[in-house]
């Protein structure tokens, strides 16, 4: 391997060994972002707090700009800017003073696991003690039931009791997946949040997600992070989310019909919500897949509506 100090540098008067502890907060992009739960918390973060780049990665070494061509702006004659990549390694403070970090860019394409070792250099600059990540996934579930969520972890103490949705499954990875198990091979501690988002709102901007994340976040690490915008913008998204559905029958049928699948199935649970721990044992992935499907046909005469 490459030497992974190459790959980042501190930023001009930075001293990396005079740099206080604190948390990471990862949020790298990677395979799938429903309703941009990730890209909403990165934001917010970055616009709530005064935040100070500490140290830039080198893109050129790890992104294919071919397969993700950057935009640039021609006028008339002439190009005129160009929206440079960029993966940062941000300072900031919680609202009691506290200093967190946040490593935010996009997810390289390549040398995954140098990359993975840079970070391990950076950590043992920042004597940081735990690394966290939150992402959406898309769920059969409505937006008007609490938001859940799947916690993951390099050691389940982190996490404390909640109730696991899945079983074993095979997923496409992504770089914030191998650096936690990574760090757990190594006896470090890393978790992350994976908020089910529902699945007709993947592709929108779900604020509520984002503030479950953050709450989540918040709970896991002790950090008085700030929320009131996103709170405030949670509350616009759900009334708008209302208005939409309130113009289009079909959409409401189907959050009814999910809203009753939710209730049936926690009660068969005897659970108050998806956040709690279980009561009794769970279906299998493949029978939640078997739900669903049964779901969707459910509420169409169309055999792969959705």
């Amino acid at each position: 391997m490459q030497d992974p100090t190459q790959l980042f540098s501190f930023e001009p008067g930075v001293d990396p060994g005079a740099l206080p502890p604190g948390v990471l907060i990862v949020g790298l992009g990677g395979f799938i972002d429903a309703g941009n739960v990730q890209s909403l918390l990165v934001r917010h973060l970055l616009e709530a707090s005064t935040a100070q780049v500490v140290a830039s990665f080198d893109l050129d070494q790890l992104l294919d700009l071919r397969g993700r061509r950057p935009l640039m702006i021609f006028e008339k004659t002439k190009y005129i800017g160009y929206d440079d990549p960029a993966l940062l390694l941000h300072q900031l403070k919680d609202r009691d003073g506290t200093t967190y970090y946040l490593l935010a860019g996009p997810e390289p394409d390549y040398q995954w696991e140098r990359m993975i070792e840079a970070i391990r250099v950076i950590l043992a600059h920042l004597r940081n003690p735990l690394v966290v990540t939150a992402h959406g996934i898309p769920m059969a579930v409505p937006h008007t039931r609490p938001v859940g969520l799947t916690a993951h972890a390099t050691d389940e103490s982190l996490i404390g009791e909640r109730n696991p949705i899945f079983g074993q499954v095979t997923i496409p990875s992504s770089l914030a997946a191998l650096l936690e198990l990574r760090l757990g091979e190594t006896g470090d501690s890393a978790l992350g949040f994976a908020v089910h988002v529902p699945h007709y709102l993947a592709q929108a901007d779900f604020h509520d997600g984002a503030l479950t994340a953050l709450n989540a976040i918040v709970d896991a690490t002790g950090l008085n992070l700030p929320n009131d915008a996103l709170v405030q913008a949670a509350a616009e998204g759900r009334a708008q989310i209302e208005a939409e559905i309130a113009q289009n029958p079909e959409i409401a049928a189907a959050v009814e019909g999910l809203e009753r699948q939710y209730d049936n199935f926690l009660e068969a649970s005897e659970k108050p919500n998806l956040l709690t721990p279980q009561a009794n044992p769970i279906p299998s992935a493949d029978e939640l897949a078997a739900d669903v499907e049964q779901f969707l046909r459910s509420v169409s005469d169309e055999p792969d509506a959705g």
